[in-house]
């Protein structure tokens, strides 16, 4: 394989919370310092690291403040939410990696940037709310807030999420900044959940707006990786590879892949669209027409692996 140069790693809102899903900041820092000593491997192998991260999680407890604060203090709306995840995270993400750097006697340190991610105001998301965000809920908790005209969905045995409008990414508002950053060397974190959605509606000449949606991280991280010129985008996930005929008696593990035999997986639905789908949908695109790209889903304990061996975790390729 050739030798990467830039990489752009998207780590799962599951790496910043525990094991039984628990968000307390205690734990949520703890699981960010493992994730950082990871983050530390692969800047250690000497090329330039652009981070972006998940936060359903975090913005689910907002959520319930929100509903649970209302008659104290007004609700902020979803655009809101996410900015704010973005700047916690990326402050506790730029300590930890900045220690994890200098244990390993490296220069780089880490610069957090709150991200916008343009939308389309007709994107048929917003009819058709489909991104899960936040915890599990039992039933009859959360009918409450379905009562409240929120949309909810039973999600089997770990119970019912929300769901909120998810509309496609279009470009990363802010991603010449990220790119400014990067060659200064920088480790960025940035595009946090996907990015603050953005609309330019053009009644208001070059005005942006939030609105209430929350994008897929994935999706964002093959557009900013696209924009940044990265060799390879990594996606961070809970497993070392992606599975064909997953719970099944055939079930086995992806090495590495074309597109079309990805997409060929994809189309006979071996992905579901709640989990794997989006990362197997994002690593496609960023792939998908380019000769001198490679994108992996593996495990987070795997991603310096995955950007020095084109045999660890899933691999897919031109």
């Amino acid at each position: 394989m050739t030798p990467a140069r830039r990489v752009v790693i998207a780590l799962g809102g599951n790496a910043m919370t525990g094991p039984d899903g628990s968000a307390t900041p205690t734990v949520q820092r703890d699981a960010i310092r493992e994730a950082a000593g990871h983050i530390a491997d692969v800047v250690a192998s000497g090329v330039e690291v652009v981070l972006t991260h998940g936060n359903g999680p975090q913005v689910g407890n907002l959520l319930v403040k929100n509903e649970m604060a209302a008659h104290v203090v007004p609700p902020v709306p979803l655009d809101w939410n996410v900015a704010q995840t973005q700047a916690t995270i990326a402050f506790t993400l730029a300590d930890e990696l900045d220690a994890a750097l200098a244990a390993r006697g490296l220069s780089q340190r880490t610069a957090g940037l709150v991200t916008r991610t343009l939308v389309d105001a007709d994107d048929p998301g917003f009819r058709e709310p489909s991104k899960p965000v936040g915890r599990f809920l039992p039933r009859e908790e959360a009918e409450r807030f379905v009562a409240l005209g929120q949309i909810w969905e039973d999600r089997g045995e770990k119970g019912w999420r929300r769901i909120v409008a998810s509309p496609e990414p279009r470009s990363v508002v802010d991603s010449p900044a990220i790119h400014a950053l990067a060659e200064a060397g920088f480790v960025v974190v940035c595009a946090g959940g996907g990015g603050i959605p953005v609309t330019d509606d053009g009644s208001d000449g070059d005005a942006l707006r939030g609105v209430e949606a929350v994008i897929d991280k994935d999706l964002t991280a093959a557009i900013l990786a696209r924009e940044l010129d990265a060799d390879t985008l990594v996606i961070a996930t809970d497993v070392p590879n992606v599975m064909v005929d997953f719970g099944t008696p055939t079930a086995r593990p992806l090495g590495r892949v074309t597109v079309s035999e990805m997409r060929g997986h994809a189309a006979a639905g071996q992905f579901a669209r709640g989990s794997m789908g989006p990362k197997v949908e994002a690593a496609l695109r960023f792939v998908d027409g380019s000769a001198a790209s490679r994108a992996v889903i593996t495990s987070l304990e795997h991603i310096a692996d995955a950007v020095t061996d084109d045999d660890a975790g899933t691999v897919i390729a031109p």
